[in-house]
């Protein structure tokens, strides 16, 4: 095996199978609002709630006394690393390190959003890198259920739609998987679905609005690359299902160094074993929390 030559960390080019991977399974990555960071710790201002005035001539302006504030960003590094035998990678019929790429990559993409959506306490930077969305809504601006009905759908909408931040344009919807089976099922009055599943790369979409959806959607006690159980996917005792929706625009990703990887055969020099490492430094706030309805599924759905 001729050596390679990877100094550098190399960053994953735009259109990658693996950065396309992350936008496919990462529902805030593919939605949210991207701002890049220039620094580890870094405030972006969030949008406020703006007065206008009618004045007649010569009238003098009236100043808008709306809180002009910001949002912090800090960046927090999620990694990955593999070591592996140059004989497996001579020898082997898969290209282990794409396909190990593309895992790591899905699992990067639903810790991201577990540790954005879902986990239930404070940011501590580490076992819980952010303040999640669900921890950051207030308890008005959340319904709880066991059973999914074209109601409580309806409800959670309603929470936000008369707020001063919804906007129609801006609105996204972002559910846990679980939620799929349950919409295929329900009708309005007049016996047409309310939920359309997206063909051909065209978003799926709830009452008319987008919607992605995200293993990360799933309440969490901290962050994980399988929040709920083993893929995500379990629910119950080991967390409950999540539907929130809001403005996509105060869903605030900071991009410090994007997915990125290095190929190191020094490490191990002793050994005939290249070290493979994989990492991202972003950082992820909530605008504002009153732009968020959340329905909590409280047994599964």
């Amino acid at each position: 095996m001729s050596r390679i030559d990877a100094d550098d960390w190399i960053p994953v080019e735009m259109g990658s199978d693996v950065l396309n991977r992350v936008l496919q399974t990462s529902a805030v990555e593919a939605v949210g609002r991207h701002e890049n960071m220039r620094a580890a710790v870094y405030d972006v201002p969030r949008y406020g709630a703006a007065t206008t005035y009618v004045l007649n001539k010569g009238d003098e302006y009236v100043d808008d006394t709306t809180l002009l504030d910001n949002v912090r960003l800090e960046a927090r590094k999620f990694t990955n690393a593999l070591v592996v035998a140059e004989e497996d990678l001579e020898d082997a019929n898969a290209d282990i390190l794409s396909t190990h790429m593309l895992s790591a990559a899905t699992s990067y993409a639903i810790h991201f959003d577990s540790a954005a959506l879902g986990t239930t306490a404070v940011a501590n930077g580490k076992t819980v890198p952010f303040t999640s969305v669900y921890k950051s809504v207030a308890s008005g601006n959340k319904l709880a259920s066991n059973a999914v009905t074209y109601t409580n759908l309806s409800d959670t909408l309603a929470l936000v739609e008369g707020g001063q931040y919804w906007s129609d344009a801006d609105t996204v919807i972002v559910a846990h998987p679980k939620f799929k089976s349950v919409l295929r099922g329900i009708v309005d009055s007049n016996g047409r679905p309310i939920f359309v599943e997206g063909l051909a790369g065209t978003p799926s979409t709830l009452f008319g609005y987008n919607v992605a959806f995200s293993f990360g959607a799933i309440t969490s006690a901290t962050a994980s690359a399988t929040p709920g159980g083993a893929g995500g996917t379990t629910a119950g005792a080991a967390g409950n299902p999540l539907l929130i929706a809001g403005n996509r625009q105060h869903l605030i990703v900071g991009d410090r160094t994007p997915l990125e990887w290095r190929l190191d055969e020094s490490v191990n020099a002793r050994t005939d074993e290249p070290f493979l490492r994989m990492r991202a430094r972003k950082g992820f706030a909530v605008g504002r929390p009153e732009a968020f309805g959340i329905l909590e599924v409280t047994k599964s759905a």
